[in-house]
Order: C-alpha cells, then structure tokens, then sequence
C-alpha cells in the first residue's frame, strides 16, 4: 500500500505557519501575563505582610517601654523609703544608676526644688558640666508642678543639652513627689537620656534590622535607635507613647535589601517555575546563537590579546617545526638579527642568523635535537648569532617542545635573550673588581713603607760592615782566606734577605690574571709571612703558626688568598697595639674538616688575636664597604677579603676568642683526591 503525499498550496502553507506561530505567540502573551500577575500579587501580599509585622513590632516595643518606665518609678520609689541620710541616698543612687543607663542623673530636691543632693551617671561624663543645671530648671519645675497636682509622677516636655563633643543628648526629666503624712516633703527628680532608653528598653534584635525613634506629633526627630536606611523599600508604623505630662511618638521603620520575595508559597513557586521552563524552551535557540557568536568574539579577543603580547616582548620567540623549518618569529626576535619575517619564516638549515663558521657545529646539534635526544637544558643554553650587518652577539636561548591539542610535538619553541650587554657588565664588574684588589695591595704597601725602611737598615749595615772589615783584611799581606770567605758569605746572606723582603712585597703588589691551583697551606703562610713579620716586630708581637701535618693542598686564588691573610693579620695586630695589649699574641692556624655527604673537603684558615673584640654596634656594619673605625682606612679590607672567600665558595666569620680578642675564620675548597 502506498501512501501519498500531497503538497499544501503556498497560501495555505503561510496560513498554517501564521496560525503556528499565532499561537506560539498568544501562548507567550499569556506566560508573561501570569508571570507579572504572580509577581504583584506576591509583592503586595509580602508588602502587607512586611508592613503587619513592623506594626506589630512597634506595639510590642510600646509596651516594652510603658512596662521598663512604671517599673523605674517603682525603683525611685523604694529610694525615699525610711528617711535615709544624704550618704546612704548618693549610695543607693550610684546604685539605680549603674543598673540603669539610660538615667544620667539622680537629684533629691527639697519641697522648694532646692538641690539637696545629686549623683551623675558612671557611664558618661556628666552631661551638665558644661552649661549648669540652671538651664534644665524650667523643664524641672514643669514636672514637679504636674506631679503636685496629680499627686503623681510626671514628666516633662524633652530639652536638648549640647555636650562638649559637638553633639548633644535629648533629655527629658521624670518628677516623683514624697508625701509624708499626707505633707509634701521632696521631690525626686530622674533625668532619662531619649537615645538610652530606646538602646536599653527595645529589644536588641529589633535595633540590629530596624531603626526606632521618638518623635513629636508634628514629626520632629528627637532619638532615635539602630541602624541607617539601607534597601529599596521602606515600612513605617508609629504609636502614642502617653506620659503622664509629656506625650511622645514612637516610630519605627524597616527596610528591605531588595524588593519582596517572588515566591511567598509552594504553589506560587511551581506555577513560576513551569513558566520559566516553557519560556526557556523558546529561547534556547536563540540562546545558543548568542553563546556561539559570543566565544567567536572572545576567541578573537584571545588571538588579538596574545598577539599584542607577543609584539611587546623584548624576548626574542621563534618557532620551528620537526623539519627545522622556522614556522613562526616575533617583532623582537626580527629586531634582534636584523631580518624581517618574511626573509626567515620557512627557512631551514643554514639560519639566515648564523654564522657562517659556525653553521655546520649549530646544523649537528640541531640534527640531534629533531630526532628526540640531547634535550636542551631547562636553564638554556648560550650561543652566538649574526645580524644582517655581520656582527656577532651572544644569546642565551630556552627551548621547550611545542605540543598540540592532542598531546603530540609539532616541533620547538625557543626564547632568544640578547646578552651583549650582560656580558659587557660583566666584564666592567671584574675589571672594576681587580682594579679594587690592586688599589687594596697598593695601599697596604704604601702602608708598610716605613717597615721597609727600617727591615733593609738591618741588612744594608751588616753588607756595609762586612765589606769594610773584607777591605781591612785585603791591607793586610798576605790577606787570611778564611776570614774573607766569612765576610763574603755574611754579606751574600744578608743581601739574599734583603733581596726576600723586596721580591715579597714586589709579588704581592704585583697584578696577575686570575688562576686557580693548588696550593700547600705552607706554602700561603710562607708569602705573607715576611711581611706579617715586618710589622710584628716593629709592634712588638708574636706571631705563631700552626699547621698539622698530612693537610690537602687548597684550590684557590694564591694571590688574592694571600691578600686575605694579610690584611686579616694586620687589622689583628693593629687592633692590638691600639689596645696596648701587654702581651700581644697572633695565631695563624689551618685544620682540615670533616668531608661533606657529597665527598668535598675543606681548609679552615684562622687568625686569632687577644685584643679588645668588636663592639656590638660595630658588628652589624662589619663587612660594609668602605665602612671603618681607624682615622685613614679606607673600608674595603674586611669586604674585600669577604668578596674573595665567597667566590672560592667559602664563608668568612668571626667569633669571640677566650678570654679575649677576636677570631676570624674562612673556609677554602681543599684539591679533590
């Protein structure tokens, strides 16, 4: 059986589309309608329901407060029972005081309002010593006036009392007669502060979400309590407070955050909750075509925000595939050799940017990257490039592999950092650093010049003696052999010792490149020890040495390690011979520690003084350059010797020596066995 189709005219196709859609749009006409009629219904019944509650609030809040103002009266009351003295009354008063804050004070008044005794509020200065009580009086005798004549308590009318600190506090007097017999005899006068009776009579959860207030029958605010207007909506709600004298208004009003809640009830909120649904169904597609457009826009944004990224960079970026092709550079790495994109994009081995006598080293190591091994160091690498000019830069490039989406290496990318001016400073640093270390020998030399002087004196007259007694002997015929050959060799001794004291010094000063080797410890100790001798003599110390046997030899500096010795040796000794130590005594020690986890050993070199120590205040700025404590030091010899230990990679310290003095210690890698 064969079913046919048959087509609908076009008129009647647009007909049954309109009538589709007619209805689609009535059916949506009719969910908004429900939704807005859901939604003025819930607010008004939420409104009312909002506006019963603060109502009710203010009722409760207004009994409250009639109930805390007869039981106060009670309270003054009980204060006038069995005639008490003056003294008992200020103490009871203080008292009632204490246990209520919102009186600021308490006054016991004679039939004549004449003031017989009075106490002030503990909790706050007394808010009459500023302008008296004298202007309060009117409000006072309008009270004790009601309360005589009703034979009652009364209140006055509220005043406003300015304070010292700007402010001010609305009062308002409380008047309680004492009738003896029938005879009036005083009267009790109670002075309420409006804003602490609201803060201690209403309740405090309503003072954390309502404002409260006193006000009069025209509206005028006189206290009010709890916190300010805050949301979209406001709830008011007002009752008498009547007092016997004085009438007052109680207002309280609430606010709301936002409009009422849309779903006061279960049913409400299902009927909402199917609309939304259905209405949610008909923008779905409309939805997602905005959701669409919207990642192809942020997508673009990406692009654009990563490309603008990349084109601020001084980092050179540059991107190869697994063929050594260069698929991508940018602006900074064009800068940097000099060849715009279009000349190095698809280029493979040889780089434009490489030099020539060095093609075939990078094409190898390149070669063996591409093929898996030899992964570049996580730190980078350095390497040498060529500019379209021909000049050569070294770089230090950081390569890292270029994964796609589904976890595969598409290829290489690599960070190019030009480091000619890196190097430059460098070389400035150690030239600079050498030249500090020629100026520190230079001056320690110039320093020693006297001790020079008076070191060659010794061996220049014994020469010049034993010459004179060798011309003596000459006269005489024949000359006796065995003398002159002892004159010769005294001369040739004392002439190889002055010439040791100037090849000494003449090492020291002299500026050599540095080389480290290894060298005995002996060996250190016996090129400074001429000259450390030089100034101990001239000082009067004694120096001494220990060194044990069996020590590995240092890999070091010898000259720069041999400057580090002596100036510690001759801050020792001057700081001696400033003390007038009596006994001067330097000690020059080296011992071998124990071998690290990783198998490296050490040499401790040590010298210890019996001088005065250093000043606490001294101590922090002890290694500061060109900080000193001697007239002409010049600051750098402790810095120096500092800088020197830690490129070895050693560590220079100090320590008291007991019982006096100072130790000065650093540490030299000994030579690996």
């Amino acid at each position: 059986m064969t079913t046919l189709s048959i087509p609908l005219p076009p008129g009647l196709r647009r007909a049954s589309s309109w009538r589709r859609w007619s209805l689609w749009i009535l059916l949506g006409v009719l969910v908004v309608a429900l939704l807005v009629t859901l939604v003025y219904l819930a607010a008004r019944y939420e409104a009312s329901v909002a506006q019963a509650n603060v109502e009710r609030d203010v009722a409760d809040a207004l009994s409250d407060m009639r109930s805390a103002l007869t039981r106060n009266v009670q309270e003054l009351q009980a204060l006038q029972s069995g005639h008490p003295s003056r003294e008992t009354w200020r103490a009871h008063a203080d008292t009632l005081l204490r246990q209520h804050r919102e009186w600021v004070r308490l006054e016991w008044r004679g039939p004549g309002l004449e003031l017989l005794a009075e106490v002030d509020s503990p909790f706050r200065t007394p808010v009459f010593e500023r302008l008296g009580r004298a202007n309060s009086l009117p409000e006072i005798q309008q009270a004790c006036t009601t309360a005589r004549r009703l034979s009652s308590h009364a209140y006055a009318r509220s005043h406003f009392v300015p304070q010292a600190d700007g402010l001010g506090l609305e009062l308002m007097e409380l008047c309680l007669p004492q009738v003896d017999v029938g005879r009036l005899t005083g009267f009790v006068v109670a002075t309420y502060s409006l804003t602490d009776l609201l803060a201690t009579q209403v309740g405090p959860q309503m003072g954390r979400s309502q404002e409260i207030s006193f006000t009069e029958a025209d509206g005028t605010r006189l206290a009010m309590h709890g916190l300010a207007r805050r949301g979209l909506r406001v709830f008011s709600a007002q009752q008498l407070l009547d007092l016997p004298g004085n009438t007052m208004v109680l207002r309280m009003d609430s606010w709301r955050r936002s409009e009422p809640d849309l779903f006061p009830n279960v049913l409400t909120a299902l009927v909402t909750v199917m609309s939304i649904a259905l209405v949610t169904v008909l923008f779905m597609l409309g939805h997602d075509t905005r959701r669409r457009l919207r990642v192809e826009q942020d997508l673009a944004d990406a692009l654009a925000f990563r490309k603008a990224m990349e084109d601020s960079l001084v980092t050179g970026l540059r991107a190869r595939d697994l063929q050594g092709r260069t698929t991508y550079v940018n602006p900074a790495f064009c800068q940097m050799v000099g060849f715009s994109a279009e000349e190095l994009l698809g280029q493979g081995n040889p780089a434009p940017y490489w030099p020539p006598e060095r093609a075939e080293e990078y094409g190898k190591r390149q070669a063996v990257r591409l093929t898996g091994g030899n992964r570049p160091p996580r730190e980078g690498f350095e390497s040498v490039f060529m500019r379209k000019d021909g000049t050569r830069f070294p770089v230090l490039i950081i390569e890292a592999p270029l994964i796609n989406a589904q976890g595969l290496q598409t290829g290489w990318m690599s960070a190019v950092l030009d480091i000619s001016e890196q190097r430059r400073v460098e070389e400035l640093s150690r030239a600079s650093h050498e030249r500090l270390q020629a100026t520190a020998r230079l001056a320690t030399v110039g320093e020693m010049a006297s001790l020079l002087s008076h070191e060659l004196n010794q061996p220049l007259a014994a020469i010049a003696s034993y010459a004179n007694g060798s011309i003596n002997l000459l006269q005489h015929t024949p000359a006796p052999a065995p003398d002159l050959q002892v004159a010769m060799r005294r001369i040739a001794e004392q002439a190889d010792r002055a010439g040791r004291v100037i090849k000494s010094v003449h090492d020291f000063v002299r500026r050599r490149d540095q080389a480290r080797e290894a060298v005995t410890a002996q060996g250190l100790l016996d090129a400074i020890l001429p000259l450390v001798n030089l100034q101990a003599r001239k000082l009067g110390v004694r120096v001494e040495s220990r060194l044990p046997d069996g020590l590995p030899r240092v890999l070091c500096d010898r000259t720069m390690v041999e400057q580090v010795l002596l100036n510690l040796a001759r801050n020792a000794m001057q700081a001696m011979d400033e003390a007038h130590v009596a006994q001067p005594e330097l000690v020059i020690q080296v011992r071998a520690t124990a071998a690290t986890e990783a198998g490296r050993r050490w040499l401790e070199f040590s010298v210890a003084d019996c001088g005065p120590g250093i000043a606490e205040e001294v101590k922090q700025q002890l290694f500061t350059p060109f900080f000193t404590t001697k007239a002409e030091g010049m600051g750098l010899g402790l810095s120096l010797c500092r800088t020197v230990v830690e490129q070895h990679g050693g560590q220079l310290v100090f320590e008291p020596n007991q019982p006096q003095g100072t130790i000065f210690r650093f540490t030299l890698p000994a030579q690996m066995a």
